[in-house]
């Protein structure tokens, strides 16, 4: 069975969360297998592994999961892009819309150096909002974008189109399964 298939099996569907008309994507039957969360881990990162990545940026909460497993098995730093006012140390912000509303996150200031080259990691990738934001700071950080990575992707929503027009200036890679 193909690992897309493997993954669509174990996403629970809640409807109505976190508000009506919303259907929540549930990842957690997919982190409760060990073998299968190993199996989306490596297959992202040896997608990744020829593009001279530098880091891997998590968008939270769910992204830091797989995020941060990505980095240890490419044996890169993990990058904390969290929610506003979660962060001790300075930071800057990026706002965004969402699908049911607005939102902003944050990355530490020394989060990456300049050149960089990051991988931003997320698990569902609907109208791309969050993960345009994501880019954005990284880029403010004079880093680059190297690529996106998702559990999930939404085709129906136009998000992989706003990440292809925001970012594609220079070349980057979109998995998604």
């Amino acid at each position: 069975m193909q690992l897309a298939e493997k993954i669509k099996m174990n996403i629970r569907e809640i409807h109505d969360f976190p508000k009506p008309g919303i259907v929540f994507k549930d990842i957690t039957p997919v982190l409760a297998q060990a073998a299968l969360r190993q199996e989306i881990v490596l297959a992202i990162a040896e997608n990744f592994r020829q593009q001279a990545i530098d880091a891997v940026a998590g968008i939270e909460a769910r992204g830091f999961i797989l995020g941060g497993m990505i980095a240890q098995v490419m044996g890169l730093p993990f990058i904390p892009i969290r929610k506003a006012g979660k962060l001790p140390y300075k930071s800057i912000r990026e706002e965004y819309a969402l699908e049911y509303g607005q939102a902003a996150i944050e990355v530490h200031q020394d989060a990456v150096a300049k050149g960089q080259r990051v991988l931003v990691h997320d698990d569902l990738l609907a109208t791309g909002g969050t993960a345009a934001a994501a880019g954005k700071l990284v880029q403010k950080l004079g880093a680059e974008i190297a690529g996106f990575s998702f559990l999930i992707n939404l085709s129906f929503l136009p998000g992989e189109q706003q990440l292809i027009r925001k970012f594609s200036q220079k070349p980057f890679s979109l998995v998604t399964f």
